[in-house]
């Protein structure tokens, strides 16, 4: 294939710092090639995915992007992924990339700083943390370089860079060993283009997008930031570190003891979980089971749960993985970034997050403002927070004009996730919602449900929080706010199996005071043809030509 590949473009094994566009910038081969406009070439591309870029490094190139073309050769069978990326020496060196703790908000001459390996999830004020990065450091390259080396390790097997979040390792945590990472692959979800749903039923959005953060190991977006926490313990707890921690904890309105118990399973790390008694699906609550999680049901609430597990790990070798816990961020905040690499780095007008405990919403900001910080883009795209009305003191406060804050006791709602009246992000998502031109909205159950039950229409199978952002949507396009060509992107935070119980409950029509105008109830049919067949005439009545 190497001899044909070289026969058919003798120019084909070039090094990648030869390709360059109008402007010197490097390119990478994918889009040089789709400019010979030969579909030879193409078919050639296809044909070479043996190809690869190596991610050795050199003097003048650390990270390793613009370097020669060269045949993968396979790995030894008794080499796991793991021990070749350490033979290959390709992800260890740091290139003088780091980050660190400082207080939220903090300005950049702060002298309050905490090392990644501090186990600390408060400020000396008792504030909130973030990690930040030496930008410095990352600015050495142009924006153009993060990009392609980004789009280089895209769905490739290559350890750690086949996860969607560690393909980012420079801007995640720069510093770990790959040895000591925990990933499942996760990340690199599918962007739905709901076309039927702009079409049909938002006045024509041709451009609107779901971003399916639910198609993940667990189910839910909480992977992207779990595998960079439990990697950072992995690594406290292993020479030459070797920390006495005893083993992971946090408290969960379901989804984050999905991804914690099996992160922690995948790495040997013992798991302890706080859930909120009846108030999470039975799928959520078996996931941590399963993965052999130390699961305690308590009878309280999502903001009582935490509450204790705070006061828990402050007295037990237990490392908090809770959201007040700002490593999460760091993975979570690489949907943005991969966002904007599916639109071939074309930064969308809005996105909608759905937004409980208000991490989320922080670390979509935090990606697309890395980005447009180091070049990769020029702008960042308008934010919306979409909550239950039923647990939105963020919509609440927003309504004050950022003048009242009150938490608040979050009633039930059918998006449990994020039924969470005190939230330990606000000053996150505040500041978020600020710099973006954000927006908060609301959705009462009648409306999440319905709005979810009419994506499932048009072919999603979404979740009720979800169904919260899509909500938001509806309204924000009602009023004239959204656009009709807006490119909009709707997060949906989970897989809409975790909450089969409330579609099952919608499609019954047996949930009290809802009208559930888009129920799908089956029809009971006797076991003969001819009641079979006047079921369907009725059916399909007007779409028949009998």
């Amino acid at each position: 294939m190497a001899a044909a590949a070289a026969a058919f473009c003798p120019s084909f094994f070039f090094s990648l710092s030869s390709i360059t566009d109008s402007e010197g910038k490097n390119d990478n081969v994918i889009s040089t090639l789709n400019r010979f406009r030969n579909p030879g070439s193409l078919l050639l591309l296809r044909h070479c995915r043996g190809a690869r870029i190596s991610c050795s490094s050199t003097a003048s190139d650390p990270t390793g992007v613009h370097h020669h073309q060269q045949l993968k050769s396979r790995r030894p069978p008794e080499e796991n992924i793991r021990e070749e990326a350490c033979r290959r020496d390709e992800a260890n060196a740091s290139h003088g990339f780091s980050a660190c703790y400082v207080p939220f908000d903090a300005p950049a001459d702060t002298a309050e700083t905490y090392s990644l390996d501090d186990v600390v999830y408060r400020s000396r004020s008792g504030g909130l943390l973030d990690v930040r990065h030496n930008l410095s450091a990352l600015k050495r390259f142009p924006g153009s370089h993060w990009r392609a080396l980004f789009d280089s390790r895209v769905g490739r097997t290559t350890w750690p860079y086949g996860s969607g979040v560690w393909s980012k390792k420079e801007f995640v945590l720069p510093e770990i060993d790959p040895d000591h990472i925990v990933s499942l692959f996760e990340g690199n979800s599918n962007l739905f283009w709901a076309e039927r749903l702009g079409r049909d039923h938002l006045g024509g959005m041709p451009d609107l997008w779901v971003k399916h953060c639910g198609i993940s190991h667990t189910g839910s977006f909480k992977d992207l930031g779990m595998t960079v926490l439990v990697s950072q313990v992995n690594r406290l707890r292993s020479a030459p570190l070797n920390r006495p921690i005893a083993g992971v904890g946090c408290a969960s309105t379901g989804d984050t003891s999905a991804a914690l118990s099996a992160y922690c399973a995948a790495a040997g790390i013992p798991a302890i979980v706080f859930l909120p008694t009846d108030r999470i699906s039975l799928a959520q609550l078996v996931q941590p089971i399963a993965n052999g999680a130390t699961v305690l049901s308590i009878d309280t609430d999502f903001d009582g749960c935490m509450r204790l597990i705070r006061e828990v790990t402050a007295e037990l070798p237990i490392y908090l993985a809770n959201s007040l816990n700002s490593l999460r961020l760091e993975g979570q905040k690489t949907a943005a970034i991969e966002i904007l690499q599916q639109f071939d780095w074309e930064v969308p007008d809005w996105v909608i997050v759905p937004g409980g405990n208000l991490g989320n919403i922080y670390a979509f900001y935090k990606g697309f403002e890395m980005c447009r910080e180091l070049e990769l883009v020029d702008r960042v795209p308008r934010l919306v927070c979409a909550q239950a009305a039923n647990a939105n003191p963020l919509y609440l406060y927003y309504k004050s004009g950022w003048a009242d804050f009150k938490p608040m006791v979050a009633a039930d709602t059918f998006a449990s996730a994020i039924q969470i009246g005190d939230p330990v992000s606000i000053d996150r998502a505040v500041f978020a919602l600020k710099a973006t031109d954000g927006i908060v909205e609301e959705a009462t159950e009648e409306e999440l449900m319905d709005a979810m039950s009419l994506a499932d229409r048009t072919g999603m199978f979404a979740c009720p929080h979800t169904g919260v952002a899509l909500a938001a949507l509806f309204k924000l396009r009602e009023r004239g706010v959204i656009k009709s060509n807006d490119r909009t992107i709707v997060v949906s935070t989970a897989h809409g199996l975790k909450f089969s119980q409330s579609k099952v409950a919608y499609h019954s029509k047996e949930i009290a005071n809802m009208a559930c105008q888009y129920a799908n109830p089956p029809v009971h049919v006797k076991a003969n043809f001819g009641a079979v067949m006047d079921v369907l005439k009725k059916k399909l009545e007007g779409k028949l030509s009998l």
